[in-house]
């Protein structure tokens, strides 16, 4: 993970910098942009996915997918964990999206390789993914950099106040939670109620979709144990 006065560098950037685009990046559902962000001397790519390109659900509310990102990452900074690329919510060229810092990953490598390689990094994903409802957890959608970062990514099916759990990442069904996640989760669940990541929260999401949120984080800390797959399809497709 990045020092903290890099990160506030590189969020900065994200929000202000020229937002160039470079293309779409493939196999993508919604419209999803690889572009360079520039200001200064200062460049990074960036994964731009604007409002306009998202492709309506009928589980979601329209035009909400992008804030979704920036909330997932907004509750990964308060959680500490797991990794997830800075990221905003900024104007560009085809209007409102979110902006998020590419991460340059070794293709070879997604989530059913990446359990044995780097099997303590998978507990805290798979207990964010229970607390943000995350209704697509592909194994792709978890990138390993060349520094050794397990980083999850594509957080836009999010935070539904009656969430549908869809992940590949059932290995820790029916195992306990560890305590320095319970205990993170505990603190957070507070600051959803009542504290300043509540109002944060509320800027990207419907009220009772930060108090359905605050909830799983409680009811998690509660049981102090991974849920096992419910009755609904509980695998996304693809799986990768």
């Amino acid at each position: 993970m990045r020092a903290a006065s890099e990160a506030a560098e590189v969020l900065d950037l994200l929000a202000r910098g020229e937002l160039r685009l470079l293309g779409l990046l493939p196999r993508a559902s919604n419209h999803t942009f690889l572009a360079e962000i520039s200001g200064g001397d200062a460049a990074v790519l960036a994964v731009y996915k604007p409002r306009a390109g998202e492709t309506p659900l009928w589980d979601f509310p329209e035009g909400t997918l992008c804030r979704r990102e920036v909330a997932a990452y907004e509750m990964a900074q308060a959680l500490g964990w797991p990794a997830v690329p800075p990221t905003v919510l900024r104007d560009g060229p085809f209007g409102m999206g979110s902006a998020q810092l590419f991460i340059e990953a070794d293709p070879a490598h997604q989530y059913f390789t990446l359990r044995d390689l780097c099997p303590d990094a998978f507990p805290p994903v798979a207990a964010f993914d229970v607390v943000v409802g995350n209704g697509d957890r592909k194994a792709g959608h978890c990138l390993l950099d060349r520094e050794g970062t397990v980083w999850a990514v594509d957080h836009g099916l999010c935070f539904n106040a009656t969430p549908w759990l869809r992940t590949v990442i059932w290995d820790f069904a029916g195992q306990p939670v560890p305590r320095a996640l319970l205990d993170d989760l505990r603190r957070v669940a507070e600051d959803l109620r009542g504290g300043a990541l509540r109002e944060r929260m509320l800027g990207l999401l419907a009220p009772e979709e930060v108090d359905a949120t605050a909830g799983r984080a409680e009811d998690l800390v509660a049981t102090a144990t991974f849920p096992e797959p419910g009755a609904r399809r509980s695998r996304p497709w693809p799986a990768v």
